[in-house]
Formats: C-alpha cells, sequence, structure tokens
C-alpha cells in the first residue's frame, strides 16, 4: 500500500482529534541561547499549520542536541517554542515534562487546533535505548497523550526527517502504535532524494566536502557510479591529495584512509574532481593569515582550511553544465570569513546552474547552515534537506527505520 500522506490523514478527518507529530527542532542555539538559524522551525510549520487549521490537537515531540537522558536546562526546548508560536502566528504551549504529569495535564486540556510542545524528548532516556521494551514504554506513554477520551486511538505523523535514521521511540516504534503518515517535510524529502537515486536528468554533478572521509566513504562509492563528476573539498581533500603522494603539511589527515583514497582515484578516476589549489595558513584560527598555494605545493607547517579560486573556477565549470546536483559539506571552514571564499564560490555556481533549469538539491547539516549564513537565497536552490545524516544513508542506499516502518502492510 506505501506510505499514507498526512493528505491521506486530513481526507479522513482530523477534528477533535489528537495528533502526535515528530518535528526535526533540532536547531543551532549560540552561547546565550539565542536561535542563530530557524531553518527546520520553518521547514516544520506546513504539517503543523495544515493540521491545526483542521481542528487537530496537535502534540509535537521534538529533540534539541544531546542531552544525556536527563532534564537539562541547557538544552530545554522553551526558546524552540517561542519560535515556532512566532512563526506560526499562535501560541505554543511547552510542556514542563516530557510524558510526565504536566504534559498528561496539557495534552487533556487541549481544544481543537491547539498546539503543545512537549519538552525535549531526549530528556527521558528510554527514547534513544537499545532495549526495544524500553523504548515501547515511551511509545505507549506518547500514544496516551494524543487518545481519546473514549479510548480511541489518536494518529502520529511523521515530519522530522534528520531523524529517520535512528531507530528511536518517537520516531520508530511509535509508528507502531497509531495509524501513521509521512508529514509533508517527510514527504517531499523523500520524492527529492529518490529523484537522486534513479536517472535524473543529466550532467549529474555531486559536491561533497566536510572534515572525514571515513564519513562520506559509503557515499563516494554509491554516488561515483551514477555521477558524471564528483567535486571533493573541505577537510577530506587532503586524505586524497595524500592518496596522490603529495605532501599536506598539518592539514587534517586520515592516515588509515590514504590506501582507500588511492583505491577511489585509480577506480573512479575520470568521474573524482579534487582542489588545484588551497588557502593554507599556519593555525585553525580566524585571524591567522591565509595563503593560497598549488595543492601539490602546501608547505610543512601550515594546515589547508579552504579551496582556492582557481579550484572554484574549475568546479563552477563542472557545474555550469549539469542538469543534477547534490552537495553535502562545506569546501572550507566557511564559519571563518577567510576561510569563506570556497564555499560560498561553489555554492553561487550552484545556484547559478539552478536558475539555468539545473534541479538542486543542499543535503542538510553544515550545508544548509553555510547558505544561510553566508546570504545565498534558500529559493536558489531547488531543495535544501533538513537531514544531513539522513540524506546522506538514504543515497547510500540503507533502508531507514523511520521511513521503513511508515510502509502499510
Amino acid at each position: 500500500m506505501g506510505i499514507k500522506s498526512l493528505d491521506d490523514l486530513l481526507a479522513e478527518g482530523v477534528a477533535g482529534r489528537g495528533v502526535l507529530v515528530r518535528s526535526d527542532l533540532n536547531v543551532p542555539l549560540d552561547d546565550a541561547g539565542n536561535i542563530t538559524d530557524q531553518g527546520r522551525i520553518v521547514a516544520s510549520v506546513p504539517t503543523l499549520k495544515a493540521l491545526s487549521d483542521a481542528g487537530a490537537k496537535v502534540v509535537v515531540a521534538a529533540h534539541l542536541g544531546r542531552p544525556k537522558g536527563e532534564p537539562d536546562p541547557k538544552f530545554s526546548l522553551a526558546p524552540v517554542a517561542a519560535a515556532l508560536g512566532d512563526t506560526l502566528g499562535r501560541h505554543v504551549q511547552l510542556a514542563g515534562d516530557v510524558v510526565g504529569s504536566d504534559a498528561l495535564a496539557r495534552a487533556e486540556g487541549l481544544t481543537d487546533g491547539d498546539i503543545l510542545l512537549l519538552e525535549n524528548i531526549r530528556f527521558d532516556a528510554r527514547e534513544t535505548s537499545k532495549d526495544d521494551a524500553e523504548r515501547t514504554s515511551l511509545a505507549n506513554a506518547l500514544a496516551e497523550l494524543v487518545a481519546a477520551p473514549d479510548g480511541a486511538a489518536g494518529a502520529f505523523v511523521s515530519d522530522g526527517f534528520g531523524v529517520v535514521h535512528r531507530k528511536q521511540a518517537s520516531v520508530y516504534d511509535i509508528a507502531a502504535l497509531l495509524p501513521r503518515y509521512a508529514g509533508t517535510l517527510v514527504a517531499t524529502e523523500i520524492k527529492v532524494l529518490e529523484q537522486l537515486t534513479t536517472a535524473g536528468e543529466r550532467p549529474y554533478a555531486v559536491v561533497l566536502g566536510g572534515s572525514k572521509v571515513s564519513d562520506k566513504l559509503a557515499v563516494i562509492e554509491k554516488l561515483a557510479t551514477k555521477a558524471d563528476s564528483l567535486v571533493i573539498g573541505g577537510g577530506m581533500c587532503f586524505t586524497f591529495l595524500a592518496a596522490q603522494g603529495f605532501s599536506v603539511g598539518d592539514s587534517l589527515l586520515e592516515e588509515g584512509m590514504i590506501e582507500t583514497c588511492r583505491k577511489l582515484l585509480d577506480t573512479y578516476g575520470d568521474v573524482l574532481h579534487l582542489p588545484v589549489d588551497v588557502v593554507v595558513a599556519a593555525k585553525f584560527s580566524a585571524d591567522s593569515p591565509p595563503e593560497t598555494v598549488a595543492a601539490r605545493d602546501i608547505p610543512d607547517g601550515k594546515l589547508g582550511l579552504d579551496i582556492g579560486p582557481e579550484s572554484v573556477k574549475r568546479f563552477t565549470a563542472l557545474l555550469s553544465n549539469a542538469k543534477t546536483i547534490f552537495w553535502n559539506g562545506p569546501m572550507g571552514v566557511f564559519e571563518f570569513p577567510a576561510f569563506a571564499a570556497g564555499t560560498k564560490g561553489v555554492a553561487e555556481a550552484i545556484v547559478a546552474a539552478t536558475a539555468k533549469g539545473a534541479f538542486s538539491v543542499v543535503g542538510g547539516g553544515d550545508s544548509a547552515a553555510a547558505v544561510r549564513q553566508l546570504g545565498l537565497p534558500d529559493d536558489g536552490f531547488s531543495h535544501i534537506s533538513t537531514g544531513g545524516g539522513a540524506s546522506l544513508e538514504y543515497l547510500e542506499g540503507k533502508e531507514l527505520p523511520g521511513i521503513q516502518v511508515l510502509e502499510q502492510s
């Protein structure tokens, strides 16, 4: 039967019915606790608004950061509740606990169209437990929050794509207890990623950055067989450069991956493209003076922090003709202005290709953060994913528990 959608649920009718929504509201905070990127909050709004407008009693489960399975004030969803309410244009209650007395009392008091955000779901250690019974006990408590007074079951909407690769209580186990549906965000993500794994328009260009080859190895191996060109930047490019026999100075290097990179270059050398110049500095610091050198001539004592202008020019030429583009991972330390030009240049090339009709996907995580921090328009790309890790695992061909469980038998 496939996966039921939010439209299917709305067609069945939700007025007066309890609906639990698993959203991804894991937004970055600064040291003062202010939200620095509201992308995930904005992305969660369409599903929540549709349910609220249709008269559902909406209970939202989400996490923030990595608390240790117990309440921690610095990971409270309080700032998220306020921002979500502002974005929705309506009040969002915040429960004082996850599934305790306050959450239960507030859930019972909801009227049609109300929205209740539970406190950080990871304040309850059962959420991420490896014990099936522990996760199921939390899932049962979550289901109770949306049950009707006569005992009729509520519904579950999976709308947090950033967590669907996790077998967790609010992602996986709850879906086995309630009628289950994919929210607008999750349905869109699946559709977009399917386009990247099937026969999309060619040429197909992939841009991968980030720090470690080991984190991206599976997706490199998978996409190198599908893409016409695969551009590699970020910290992981230095392990590839070392595999070519070049000295990389003090740059980030995974010694144990050099031989793997050598084999990848031997197998996919006509597809893989590495930087020809890099921006180096004496130390990892925003105020360390930048110097551009050839990728084969990185001086001892210097470390690469960005790709250079000639690399940007070459990568731009590759991207300019692409009809399908997937980008995951910055080209350098974009958080430091002196080392942001590589990421910005490649991102601008993708925007330009998109304007000419290319289908472009930004694979969440640091890439999505870079788009906003560098002042690039969200609508300059066809799609900006909210789930970096989930996007990569999907493209690797892995089964994602939070998607698999939505399948109707």
